[in-house]
Order: C-alpha cells, then sequence, then structure tokens
C-alpha cells in the first residue's frame, strides 16, 4: 500500500503531516442550476465523477490518495480511509450522505495484476433533490468555498481517433467463448463472463471530460464515472448502503435495441422468456443475495426480474434490497468487497469461472469490471461495477466488453452482444 498527500509522492505519510481539513456548506440548488451540469463545473485537475439524472458527486483535486494492490487491496484502502477520517477535521453543515469528507475508489477486478486508487478530491460538488452542497478540504487550512463555482473550461474533442483490436480479434474472442461453452458443458461450471477490449489512439492526450460530458447526456439512467483515468456510464449498481439500508441492482441477459420501438417490446418480451439469459441472470441474483445475505437482517429478494431498457441494449434486472446490522463495522466499501466479483462479472462458482477468466481470456482486466463509486467517512456509500467503460492513458484509451457465457451461448451472438455493449464509449469519444 503506498499512501500520499498528493498524486506525485509516494511512500507512508508523516507522522507530522497535518490532518485533513473539511468543511461543506449548502448551495441554492437555482444557483448550481444556473452554472449548468455538475460536469461543467469540473476542470482538468484529477477530476471524478459520481452523475445519474444530473444528481451525485463530482470533484477535482487531490487532498490526500492511496494506491493499493493484491489480494488486500481492499482491506489497505479501508484501513488508509479509516485513519484518514479519524484524524480529520470536519465541519458538514449539510450532512447528507456524501457530504463531508469524502472519497472515491477505483478496484482492480483481480488480485493480479493491477492497482486500486482511494482519491480525496480537494473539491467535490453535490447535488440530492432539492439539496446541493459544496465541500473543500485542505491540510491545515482551505480556501473560501464560494470561489469554487464557476464553470470550467470546455474540453477538447478528441481528434484523430482510431480503433484497433485488443487482445484478440473477433475471430480468436469467439474460439475462446466456444472453448467456455465446452466446459460448462462437461460440467466444469456454470457460468463464465468473458471480456474483450479495443484500443482507442487519439493525434493528443484525451481529456477525459470529452467522454463523461456524453455519457451523462446520452445514457443519464447510468452511473457517470471516473477515478483514476477509469471511466464509464455503468447501469449496474454493486451495492449502496445509506442510514442501515443496502441495495444491489443486478444486471445479467442482455438484447441489442433496433431502434424501432413496436420491434423492441417484442424484444423485450423474448428477453425476458429466454432460458438461457435467465438462468445467467439467476446466477447473478443469487451470488449477490448469498454475499449481502451475512450483514443484514432482513432482506427482499424478487421472485422475477423485470427489463431494464437502455438506449442501446435491454437487460434483464433485479434490485435487491436489505437492512444492515453490521453498519457501524461494514462500510459500502466492506460490502462491496464481499460481493466481487458478482456472477455478473465473474461467474459461476467463481473460483472456477476466475481461473478459466485468466486462462481463456488472455487480457489484463484491470480495473474493468472491478468496483468504482464514493465513500463518506460514515461508512455510506456507492460503488457500481465498471461496466460500459473504458481506461484513458494519455492518447490512448482501452475500451473494454463482457458477456456472460452459459451452457447454450452462441458465438457469434455474443461478439454481437459485446459489440453492443462497446457502442456507448466508443461513440463518447466521436467530435
Amino acid at each position: 500500500m503506498t499512501s500520499s498527500a498528493s498524486p506525485g509522492s509516494q511512500g507512508a505519510p508523516s507522522a507530522v503531516e497535518a490532518p485533513l481539513v473539511t468543511r461543506t456548506v449548502a448551495v441554492d440548488v437555482a444557483r448550481l442550476d444556473a452554472l449548468g451540469s455538475l460536469l461543467d463545473l469540473l476542470p482538468s485537475d484529477h477530476p471524478v465523477s459520481w452523475l445519474r439524472r444530473g444528481e451525485g458527486l463530482v470533484g477535482w483535486g487531490c487532498a490526500a490518495v492511496v494506491r493499493t494492490q493484491g489480494p488486500a487491496r481492499f482491506s489497505d484502502a479501508a484501513k488508509w480511509w479509516e485513519e484518514t477520517t479519524a484524524r480529520a477535521v470536519v465541519r458538514d453543515e449539510v450532512e447528507e450522505p456524501g457530504t463531508g469528507l469524502v472519497c472515491f475508489g477505483t478496484f482492480a477486478f483481480a488480485d493480479e495484476p493491477g492497482h486500486s486508487v482511494l482519491q480525496v478530491p480537494s473539491v467535490a460538488v453535490g447535488r440530492r433533490g432539492d439539496r446541493a452542497w459544496v465541500t473543500v478540504v485542505g491540510r491545515g487550512s482551505i480556501e473560501p468555498l464560494d470561489s469554487h463555482l464557476s464553470p470550467a473550461a470546455a474540453p477538447d474533442a478528441p481528434a484523430g481517433i482510431t480503433f484497433a483490436d485488443g487482445s484478440l480479434n473477433s475471430e480468436e474472442w469467439m474460439s475462446a467463448v466456444a472453448d467456455a461453452v465446452a466446459r460448462i458443458g462437461g460440467g466444469d461450471l456454470e457460468k463464465v463472463v468473458l471480456a474483450r477490449d479495443l484500443v482507442a489512439t487519439a493525434d493528443e492526450d484525451v481529456d477525459v471530460r470529452w467522454p463523461l460530458q456524453r455519457l451523462a447526456a446520452a445514457y443519464p439512467m447510468c452511473w457517470t464515472f471516473h477515478v483514476d483515468g477509469m471511466f464509464g456510464a455503468t447501469p449496474e449498481m454493486l451495492v449502496r448502503r445509506e442510514r442501515g439500508l443496502v441495495t444491489s441492482r443486478v444486471l445479467a441477459g442482455t438484447i441489442r435495441r433496433t431502434g424501432d420501438d413496436e420491434r423492441d417490446l417484442a424484444l423485450a418480451a423474448t428477453l425476458a422468456r429466454s432460458s438461457k439469459d435467465l438462468e445467467e441472470h439467476e446466477y447473478a441474483v443469487r451470488s449477490v443475495a448469498d454475499s449481502l445475505e451475512p450483514h443484514c437482517s432482513s432482506m427482499n429478494v424478487p421472485e422475477a426480474p423485470f427489463v431494464l431498457h437502455l438506449p442501446n441494449v435491454m437487460h434483464l434486472a433485479t434490485d435487491v434490497a436489505g437492512v444492515v446490522h453490521d453498519a457501524q463495522t461494514v462500510s459500502s466499501l466492506d460490502l462491496a468487497e464481499a460481493l466481487h466479483p458478482s456472477a455478473a462479472v465473474g461467474g459461476t462458482p467463481t473460483a472456477a469461472a476466475t481461473d478459466l477468466i485468466t486462462e481463456i481470456e488472455r487480457m489484463d482486466r484491470g480495473r474493468y469490471a472491478g468496483p468504482v463509486g464514493w465513500m463518506d467517512a460514515s461508512g455510506d456509500g456507492e460503488w457500481g461495477i465498471a461496466l460500459r467503460s473504458g481506461s484513458v492513458e494519455g492518447r490512448s484509451v482501452r475500451l473494454f466488453a463482457g458477456c456472460g457465457i452459459v451452457a447454450d451461448s452462441d458465438p457469434e451472438a455474443e461478439l454481437a452482444e459485446a459489440q453492443a455493449k462497446f457502442v456507448p464509449v466508443r461513440d463518447s469519444l466521436s467530435s
């Protein structure tokens, strides 16, 4: 584990380092609306975001950060956050989930390789319903809060974008799917989620704020996120914990939309009756419910899924809810660790599925399909799964898409599904 007061430094923080000083004040919603969307406030200085339907949190700057890796990446990050919040001086005049001291995080899918990050922004702006706020964080002193509420310079569109296959081309990936189907047919496992990547290259460094703004506009029902280069618009809430209540939105089972409303309604009915997709969905719901059950005094797991309509695809979806009995000792990040990887992004049984992913996927997922989101000092927070996502580094953006493979999966159909899942991030990079 490495931690620092700024992204450029490494090593354990000094014993004499000043604690974080945090102040949150209310902001008039009408004033915030006059400035545009929350994303319009983001400068290029380490921006972070977690937004859905215009509400949520954005932030920038870096008051503190920790980077972790390996099997203990979650627990090391949680320990750092506990120590950081214990020493912090906080004045919170709003007292909503997401106010006071807040961190944003993105975690590697696998134990190895990969790195994970928790970042405390220097400034955070949030909105929930008719309430809005701004939080400023510093060490020893903080700047006036009102000075941070102004639109930032608009980002430039990526120029000269070209796309190329990542680790596997289409034929190679379909062969991997066929291999997985054979393993499932042989009884090795019940389901595995296989992902593939696509690499976009621009003429100059990509400003992540450009795709963020386009994703938020095109997919308002998803959670538009960015932390440390990992960005996207995920439809899947891994876990939300708020004042003793916990919820998780499970997605598994997908069909591509045609753009014709009547045809899409027929396809939605087909999806809702598909034995292949219902089987895949059942595995995912069961894995989430089993992981949450030890932490809940009561739970509600609907018997049948509903169909979630997104602009490019439709999913079978189930919202699992519960009442947490161990909120004093188990944070939202701890719950995210308990849930990861669910059958929706790994498979069933988990160990066999992740072993097969390592064997035949032939790529490093990095933070794709790992938990991404935010948490406050009380442990409340929201952690999604980094799907419909990409990882930006300089001129390069690596796009990801994955599909759940079960016994009667068809490689060509799975390839078409993966191509549909590339669309949100691919389109967001265009000018």
